[in-house]
């Protein structure tokens, strides 16, 4: 059995209120973009939803470099952020969970906005002087839901592990990594939502935290164009298509039915929900599509509004704000994202003040 007992994140001390990003971006791309591609940027930056996002660079200078930024010296800077944060993110979580790196059994890694190889589960390892016969484990492919695969996987590994060891499940995206610019919907949206974070969660046998059940995931090709990556002139363009918050509010019912089957419980039943913040518009569907109340939304809408659309830290992030909450035991909570192929996930957490098995 397989406990997530703390949750550690970090993110860029570099941040940029929605306001200011509004400003530069009209400054620099006035010249780039037609009337209504800057003027759709500037609807999605004056929109209340999200008031901040935090970005992987010093300070202003070199954001501004990134409209014309090599491809070389962008692996370069995601390559160090991502290391940079990931290690953050571990050794938060660490300290919160009273555990040291001598603790740790396996380290799962995710990330979509960039690639290195060997994987930056490598990379971190030596940078927390680990030693070498640590197995890790980097995961591709899964976009904004791939905190739930990493889980998955990393529960798994878990059972493997000594009894006083733990499993790292870290979810580190660098967004900014991906930041391109044109008149393309999907571009401008994306420039406008997405910042940069990481969040390690603690994987253990004992200690209170939510005690997981099965992981459920859906993967349906049919929706694969609406939401992906893809490669041009060997540069990542993120492609988000104006109809997905629909086609999510569609696709997720029957997954959360398979996560709730053979059980009472309403979907509105569950106290606590950590749903991936795609934006405004896919939170308020996936509200409706539930028959959840607004009040379900609070924790999601709240890292959405500090944070911006993380990628696939942001449940995590969500996470660590509900278990800062004490839940009481045997509270549940439904975690679940969905992301690029159109992959969903979803699992369901009981909390236990003390558990070992």
């Amino acid at each position: 059995m397989a406990i997530i007992t703390h949750v550690g994140t970090a993110n860029p001390d570099f941040f940029l209120s929605q306001k200011d990003a509004s400003a530069i971006m009209t400054q620099h791309y006035r010249d780039e973009l037609s009337r209504r591609g800057l003027s759709v940027l500037q609807q999605v930056l004056e929109h209340p939803a999200i008031e901040k996002r935090h970005m992987s660079v010093t300070d202003h200078g070199e954001l501004l470099t990134l409209k014309n930024e090599d491809p070389d010296a962008r692996m370069t800077r995601f390559t160090r952020w991502a290391v940079g944060l990931g290690k953050k993110a571990i050794e938060t979580a660490l300290e919160k969970a009273g555990k040291n790196k001598t603790h740790i059994g396996a380290i799962v890694c995710n990330t979509c906005t960039g690639y290195v190889c060997p994987g930056i589960s490598t990379y971190i390892a030596e940078a927390l002087e680990l030693p070498p016969t640590i197995p890790l484990f980097d995961l591709v492919g899964s976009g904004c839901g791939g905190a739930l695969p990493n889980i998955d996987l990393a529960k798994r590994l878990l059972s493997d592990c000594a009894d006083d060891q733990v499993v790292i499940s870290l979810s580190v995206e660098i967004c900014s990594a991906t930041f391109e610019m044109s008149n393309d919907m999907s571009l401008i949206i994306s420039n406008g939502i997405f910042g940069d974070g990481a969040a390690a969660a603690v994987l253990s046998r004992e200690g209170a935290g939510f005690r997981l059940g099965k992981i459920y995931s859906r993967y349906l090709p049919q929706h694969r164009e609406k939401v992906r990556f893809t490669y041009k002139k060997g540069r990542l363009h993120n492609r988000l298509d104006p109809k997905l918050p629909h086609i999510i509010a569609q696709e997720l019912p029957p997954l959360i039915e398979d996560v709730l089957a053979g059980t009472d419980t309403t979907p509105s039943d569950i106290p606590y929900w950590a749903v991936h913040p795609g934006g405004d518009k896919v939170l308020t569907e996936v509200r409706n599509s539930l028959g959840l109340e607004e009040t379900h939304m609070d924790i999601s809408r709240q890292v959405l509004r500090e944070y911006g659309n993380m990628s696939s830290p942001s449940v995590l992030f969500e996470l660590d704000r509900i278990l800062s909450q004490e839940p009481a035991c045997g509270d549940e909570c439904l975690m679940t994202a969905f992301g690029a192929g159109l992959s969903a996930f979803a699992v369901k957490g009981v909390y236990t003040t003390a558990y070992r098995g």
